[in-house]
């Protein structure tokens, strides 16, 4: 006989203090784990009458039977429950893929250290540098280091075995300390100088490059001098590129996004203001559907399942949520460890909030875009047009300018197995009234389809164009005009909440007005292609608008005499590396303002 589950009677005896509670199914398996700090009103939230998601009401439909274990305070709950979420991976919570080990940079011990990525216990001797987000931010070191100060990484059993140098030797990634080509004295150099690196010295050691390098070209030792300018650029290039220094904080920088398709966490690690590199993780979304739903289960998960995991002195994170107050509690008591989450920051730390968040929706974006997905969307959009079989042609058109300056029209096309990029083209749209995007339309469109008329390309099965009834019926004017074949029009306008998910379709006319569920896979490759169209004109319209710009020589730059250029060249060790470093960058340099500065980068890029 099934016991049908009553939350009436269930309510009527459940507690009012912290604490976990546990839902099963009628074969008594474990749906869900979750916390409260007070478990009567949380579960009551379950089963009111209306206003469910679609994933909780799915959840609640499987409920036969709910358990409830009662703590001492939240946190205590807090803990238990990312004990039970690590052992029994219930299907309706957010659970994190675990890497279980964390990779860091091993030293060796020896008269000749070599560096290598470690995982695992550090039971061998010598130095460990880390731990490091991935073995590829890890790689991306070493590959540096190598280049830089040529210290070996080969295997002590391939080392100790050789009569002659290797491949390394020769493209210059290794000094050959296997047949006693360098001397131990130099060798202990470069070893303290890549030391320096991974410990974040990175400032201190640029200047003692540049100091050795000066030396050099006045002793006339010119081929030093050169390798020496050459580790100088390597280091600054890097610096640059992370754009992230800004003091000698231990920072993660944890940013979530999610989309109807899934949910994607990017963290940025920063030790000692150096960069370690980043990771994304895409974690299974249980019931929670908001952002800061998906923050809060990842960072309690991250930093509570492992005693290993390197914890900094502070989160920035892109969204707040309750229970971060209970987390660093929890942390406090697990670990031992103050911990700051910051979410309103500002200067270098906002500029880092904001790469993770770019960086978790082109990760989200890249994994959603993949052949499956996007065949699936099709299928789901043949289905919505009532056609007998899944389109194999979408094109997509959008218009992008500044103020009616360097506009340009984008075409982009997708087929069943996703971007057809072979087939994307862009308009530089002339003799428009600036600001006039129905003309813009009008033109591109014209263009475009004049060449099939003459034969050129092919037409598509469905053109998409990204506004409302004034783009829609600019498209269906410049059709009936060349006597294009019949093909389905469909305009995508943002909606009165201007929000993804909540767009307004017409299909062929303005009369056929329609929407679409949030998490309609239709609606999420119409998105898809809108927001490619989009990216694509802007592209184009930012490339038009900057095309005469040319880098000059530093001689051209304004304010700059003979002693400052010389102080330029000696600080980045040559003019292509200054014409790589940012405005931040050059304003490190001695005797240079960041006014200067701002000066300095703006001639050098432009005309």
């Amino acid at each position: 006989m099934t016991v049908i589950f009553d939350p009436s009677a269930f309510l009527s005896t459940c507690s009012g203090r912290p604490g976990v509670y546990r839902m099963f199914d009628a074969d008594a398996r474990l749906l869900y784990v979750g916390k409260a700090k007070n478990l009567k009103k949380r579960l009551a939230s379950y089963f009111r009458k209306a206003g469910l998601a679609p994933k909780t009401a799915a959840l609640v439909g499987r409920i036969a039977q709910v358990e409830t274990t009662i703590t001492a305070n939240e946190t205590e709950a807090l803990l238990l429950e990312q004990t039970l979420i690590k052992e029994w991976r219930p299907p309706y919570n957010i659970l994190l893929r675990d890497d279980k080990s964390y990779p860091y940079v091993y030293l060796s011990d020896a008269e000749f250290p070599r560096l290598s990525i470690h995982r695992g216990a550090k039971k061998g001797k010598g130095r460990y540098f880390g731990p490091y987000p991935s073995a590829g931010a890890i790689r991306e070191s070493l590959s540096l280091l190598q280049k830089t100060f040529l210290v070996r990484q080969c295997e002590d059993s391939f080392y100790k075995n050789r009569t002659r140098p290797c491949l390394q030797y020769q493209i210059k990634r290794c000094k050959a300390p296997c047949v006693g080509l360098v001397e131990p004295a130099e060798y202990a150099q470069d070893i303290r100088h890549s030391v320096m690196f991974l410990e974040g010295r990175s400032n201190q050691l640029t200047d003692e490059l540049s100091a050795s390098m000066e030396k050099a070209a006045m002793n006339l030792e010119f081929e030093t001098a050169a390798q020496l300018r050459d580790q100088v650029g390597l280091l600054r290039r890097v610096q640059d590129q992370q754009s992230m220094e800004g003091g000698n904080g231990d920072v993660d920088v944890v940013a979530a996004f999610i989309n109807p398709g899934g949910a994607c966490v990017h963290l940025i690690s920063v030790r000692g203001g150096r960069v370690l590199g980043s990771k994304n993780f895409f974690p299974q979304v249980g019931i929670e559907e908001e952002v800061a739903e998906v923050m809060s289960a990842f960072l309690a998960q991250y930093y509570l399942t492992s005693s290993e995991r390197d914890l900094p002195s502070e989160l920035i994170v892109n969204v707040v949520h309750e229970d971060f107050d209970a987390l660093v509690a929890a942390i406090d008591s697990l670990r031992g460890r103050e911990l700051t989450i910051s979410h309103r920051v500002r200067g270098t730390r906002a500029r880092w909030q904001q790469l993770a968040v770019t960086n978790a929706e082109s990760a989200l974006g890249a994994r959603l875009a993949n052949r499956q997905h996007v065949a699936a969307r099709f299928e789901a959009l043949a289905e919505v047009l009532n056609l007998d079989e899944p389109p194999q042609r979408l094109e997509c058109y959008d218009i992008s300018h500044s103020s009616g300056e360097a506009t340009v029209a984008s075409c982009v096309v997708f087929g069943p197995e996703g971007p057809i990029k072979a087939d994307y083209r862009r308009y530089n749209i002339e003799g428009v009234t600036a600001g006039d995007d129905y003309a813009a339309m009008h033109q591109a469109l014209t263009r475009r389809f004049s060449k099939i008329k003459d034969g050129e390309g092919k037409l598509p099965d469905v053109l998409l164009v990204d506004g409302g009834k004034g783009q829609l019926n600019m498209a269906r004017d410049v059709l009936d005009e060349l006597a294009v074949p019949d093909l389905i029009l469909l305009g995508v306008a943002k909606g009165t909440t201007r929000k993804a998910g909540f767009e307004t379709l017409y299909l062929n006319d303005v009369s056929n007005e329609f929407t679409l569920k949030g998490d309609s896979p239709a609606l999420h490759l119409i998105q898809q292609i809108r927001d490619e169209a989009h990216r694509f004109a802007i592209t184009g319209h930012r490339a038009r608008r900057g095309k005469t710009r040319r880098t000059s020589t530093l001689e051209g730059v304004a304010g700059v005499g003979p002693k400052r250029r010389r102080e330029l060249l000696k600080h980045f060790g040559g003019l292509q590396e200054l014409g790589r470093a940012s405005v931040e960058e050059i304003a490190k340099a001695p005797g240079i303002s960041k006014k200067l500065a701002e000066s300095i980068y703006a001639t050098l890029h432009s005309e």
